[in-house]
């Protein structure tokens, strides 16, 4: 677990892990990015909106105007000893139409950009809060194969993982980790709430964390 070490200036002071085995550099932390108490409410409503936005919501089912049988009415209104009836397409028949049933739509609602923001801030704090972020000076992307990069996330324990870096790196970084099961990478621009609480552990570079903070503000 990484140990953080609060400042008078409000702010967050850590040490960061190389990945070269030599000695990672000190770095400083906004605390009203990665220090604040961390409101599951918030979490969950930038959450529900990121998954609602992703629904396709292409479900559909044919009324009774839209079955394929006759519209005429099936047989006469009084004589049969049987109930009333309009045309075959009546719910009540098997293969009618559907009553009330669900139509393409759009799932997605609104939620405005300040709230958003909010909400990354909380999750950046919640993993910061619980010891589960790592910051790492860079990641080369200079592997020959994935095996290599593999051996670097056992030798520290990282299963389930999520990457932020730059936007030019994570372009690198994601072509060995598309193959790797729990083990993401996203730029500084694609960060979210959803991926962020998903993975177990958060690693942030000193690049994408500069980026970050002057998003963030």
């Amino acid at each position: 677990m990484v140990k953080y070490q609060r400042t008078k200036e409000t702010k967050l002071k850590i040490k960061s892990v190389n990945l070269n085995n030599k000695l990672g550099k000190d770095i400083t932390l906004d605390e009203n990015i990665f220090g604040i108490s961390p409101r599951p409410d918030i979490m969950a409503r930038v959450i529900r909106w990121q998954l609602a936005k992703r629904q396709q919501g292409s479900h559909s089912v044919k009324t009774r105007s839209e079955g394929s049988y006759s519209k005429s009415k099936i047989y006469k209104q009084k004589g049969t000893g049987g109930a009333r009836h309009g045309d075959r397409n009546a719910p009540i028949f098997r293969k009618g139409g559907v009553y009330k049933g669900p139509k393409p739509r759009d799932h997605s609602h609104d939620l405005n950009k300040k709230f958003r923001r909010l909400g990354i801030k909380h999750a950046l704090s919640s993993k910061v809060s619980s010891g589960k972020v790592v910051f790492v000076d860079e990641i080369k992307t200079n592997f020959e194969i994935t095996k290599d990069l593999v051996k670097i996330f056992d030798k520290y324990g990282w299963q389930s993982l999520l990457i932020i870096d730059d936007q030019e790196n994570a372009k690198g970084l994601a072509k060995f980790t598309k193959r790797l099961a729990n083990r993401d990478v996203l730029s500084v621009n694609g960060i979210n709430v959803y991926d962020i609480l998903r993975k177990d552990q958060l690693l942030i570079t000193s690049a994408a964390l500069k980026q970050l903070e002057e998003k963030l503000q």
